[in-house]
């Protein structure tokens, strides 16, 4: 059996294709064999009120795609305008790797790839950030 296996704890959300799921009692796993099935953990999602950095901004935008809350056309453009805009502050080549990653996805239609490695900048966004504040 192929496709994605989440593991879930006992009442923990997710959010498969704009519906949410929660679980029961106890800890289980569901084998998502849909292909690009729109899966989003909510003990993972960024609440609209923590969206006050560059990169958390460009997650949620990947986010309202898998909701459902934007069409895959305009979020992509949004995507891909955000992921250029990123290129500005994170110039080396790791960083430079996960965004073409992203952008790849992106361009593929796979905004879960695309907001999993747009996350993986989120520490080093926060360092950078310290650091702008002499910190």
């Amino acid at each position: 059996m192929s496709g994605l296996v989440l593991k879930l704890g006992p009442k923990e959300r997710v959010l498969v294709n704009g519906a949410v799921i929660e679980n029961g009692d106890r800890r289980s796993r569901l084998s998502i064999l849909t292909p690009k099935a729109n899966i989003l953990r909510l003990r993972d999602a960024i609440r609209p009120t923590e969206v006050h950095t560059p990169v958390r901004r460009v997650c949620y935008i990947a986010q309202l795609v898998l909701s459902g809350d934007a069409s895959e056309e305009d979020g992509g453009a949004q995507l891909l305008s955000g992921i250029t805009q990123l290129r500005a502050a994170f110039d080396d080549d790791d960083s430079a790797a996960r965004l073409k990653d992203a952008e790849d996805a992106v361009v593929s239609g796979d905004f879960y790839r695309c907001l999993k490695r747009l996350r993986s900048l989120m520490p080093r966004e926060e360092r950078l950030l310290a650091l702008g504040q002499g910190g």
